[in-house]
């Protein structure tokens, strides 16, 4: 028993590993190549933690191995489009200039209710909004409206909106995240400075979020006056 749960937490820790190694796509944004091995690690994997008879080299090799060759492919793709076209696909152009294309839709065995529900998951309830619709090699439907139904733009209505930065949580359940306030370019300093001014400290807060211009929110944690 022992050692069934020493060699699954090893194998656990190898899995999270190679995973962060290959990157940090989440599972709908994986590419052909990244799912095949992350489909082939959880397989290989599964085999030393049920059989403890099994040497547990025969699971850590293979998982470093298949690791590796993704590393390695991703790299060559990057410096070689053909490969990557040959391994990941291309874009789809299913919507073009406002019109299905059948075709497309037929070789991707998409139906129009497939279609429909795409649109519907973008906000689009009407088809004759879409100028242009795209399936990425991810799988991910990309949309172009039309001039005339798409959102206006500030520029568009000539207004100048101000610029208040990037937001970041910069402090979370009583912790404060030095990443966040890099991020916004704001210093320790300028923290304890808003906390003083609101008679708080850390670990009476639940969550603090601030941005680059200097504007902030506080959420207390319960209990706390």
């Amino acid at each position: 028993m022992t050692i069934s749960l020493i060699r699954t937490l090893l194998l656990y820790a190898v899995i999270l590993g190679a995973v962060r190694l290959m990157g940090k796509r989440q599972i709908s944004e994986l590419q052909t190549s990244e799912l095949v091995v992350t489909l082939l690690i959880s397989d290989i994997a599964a085999i030393p933690m049920q059989d403890t008879g099994q040497p547990l080299l025969s699971g850590l090799l293979p998982i470093a191995i298949l690791v590796f060759c993704e590393i390695v492919t991703s790299v060559i793709m990057l410096k070689s489009t053909r490969l990557r076209s040959l391994i990941c696909g291309r874009p789809i152009v299913v919507i073009n200039d406002g019109s299905i294309v059948q075709s497309e839709l037929r070789r991707l065995r998409m139906t129009t209710e497939d279609l429909c529900e795409e649109l519907r998951q973008k906000d689009i309830f009407c088809l004759e909004d879409v100028a242009y619709a795209i399936v990425e090699t991810n799988g991910r439907m990309s949309i172009v409206k039309k001039p005339g139904k798409d959102v206006p733009s500030a520029e568009l209505c000539g207004l100048i909106p101000p610029d208040n930065g990037i937001e970041a949580v910069v402090v979370s359940d009583g912790v404060v995240s030095d990443f966040s306030l890099q991020l916004i370019r704001k210093s320790h300093g300028w923290l304890e400075g808003i906390l003083r001014g609101k008679n708080l400290s850390a670990k009476d807060i639940f969550l603090m979020t601030a941005n680059t211009a200097g504007q902030f929110h506080i959420v207390k944690k319960e209990g706390r006056n």
